[in-house]
């Protein structure tokens, strides 16, 4: 188990640098999570490690195995196009409410996401597309003031990350999820609640879609990129 070097009490949360590594892809899906292992490298109590572990099985992200202790919980393929479903009427109610209260000074600021995703596609750049991806899905969130969706949002974020890394990789998937971010894009600055919402679900039908084939294709996981 690689040493982080971050110290986790008196700075953050232990229960915040586990989750952040698991959604990073350090520690893989069925890794066992061992409390010596983590107290040592999070310099962290052995009891804020247990409590962390607990918090993060009931997110999900864990499994407590009788007689084994905890480890990364591995998500299936069902249940990662589940909790698509489920994303896709979340983020369609935030793309919604963000459209029908987003501020001039907000609708300038997503065009600007818009138009910096584009750039980073056509320049190939995947990591700048990904971060301006995870972006823009927080944003109009945060716009919607839907606090228990985005709240429920995150942690199935957080359970599928693994799968999303498998569609990252799929080739050619930015050009398709290009032209979706985008008409969620103008749903919102056009404060067309309907409009907005219909990009949304239809964005996370394409992913769902995009799942399963990349599954069929047995592509490689590999951590990071846009979805």
């Amino acid at each position: 188990m690689a040493k982080s070097g971050v110290r986790s009490e008196g700075n953050r949360p232990v229960v915040t640098a586990i989750r952040e590594a698991i959604i990073r892809g350090e520690f893989v899906p069925n890794q066992r999570l061992i409390e010596a292992d983590l107290s040592a490298q999070f310099q962290a109590s052995r009891a804020s490690v247990r409590a962390a572990l607990l918090e993060l099985t009931n997110e999900g992200l864990v499994e407590r195995i009788q007689n084994r202790g905890a480890r990364v919980r591995a998500v299936s393929l069902d249940e990662a196009v589940e909790i698509s479903e489920v994303r896709m009427v979340l983020e369609g109610l935030c793309a919604a409410k963000a459209a029908a209260v987003v501020t001039d000074a907000e609708v300038e600021e997503l065009q600007t996401i818009g138009a910096n995703m584009r750039a980073a596609v056509a320049a190939g750049d995947l990591l700048g597309y990904s971060g301006l991806n995870q972006r823009l899905h927080l944003r109009v969130r945060e716009i919607s003031g839907q606090h228990t969706a985005s709240r429920v949002l995150e942690r199935l974020r957080a359970q599928s990350v693994r799968h999303q890394f498998r569609l990252a990789m799929h080739p050619g998937r930015p050009t398709v999820s290009l032209p979706e971010h985008l008409a969620i894009i103008d749903g919102v600055c056009a404060h067309d609640p309907d409009q907005a919402e219909q990009a949304a679900r239809a964005h996370l039908r394409s992913v769902i879609l995009a799942l399963q084939e990349v599954d069929a294709t047995g592509a490689t996981m590999t951590p990071g990129g846009p979805r």
